[in-house]
């Protein structure tokens, strides 16, 4: 394998209780800007983000997450992974002992597929693979 074929460290969600407060909070003290807003779901929960962008190039995003259906999970923050390949991915993170918790689903907008999954010691982990 070649590095280009392991993914890049693409983004970090928190995971709040109020999504506006902290939203503003991370845009005061950190210059950051919104980028985006997402509806989904994870492990079956709805849920809604922010994500956030800074002005400089380079570096990856920071995404708010609030879970719509009740209190957010013990574990706060989610790891985010681009990859170019998410299937190759997913067996890797099989053999190595991980678990796939959401199966690859499209997002036709923004042109992504995507897939959560576990680490060896349950935390969990977002795999984004942009489409053309």
């Amino acid at each position: 394998m070649t590095d280009r074929d392991f993914p890049d460290f693409h983004f970090t969600k928190l995971l709040v209780d109020d999504l506006e407060k902290t939203a503003a909070f991370y845009k005061a003290v950190c210059g950051l800007t919104e980028l985006n807003r997402v509806q989904g779901t994870i492990n079956g929960r709805p849920i809604s983000e922010i994500l956030l962008d800074h002005t400089r190039k380079g570096g990856g995003y920071l995404v708010h997450l609030k879970f719509l259906d009740g209190p957010k999970p013990a574990n706060e923050v989610i790891l985010g992974f681009r990859t170019a390949n998410l299937e190759a991915f997913l067996e890797r993170t099989v053999a190595a002992g991980g678990r796939i918790t959401d199966a690859i689903q499209a997002m036709p907008e923004p042109h992504i597929r995507l897939a959560f999954v576990e680490d060896v010691e349950g935390h969990l982990i977002e795999v984004v693979e942009r489409q053309a």
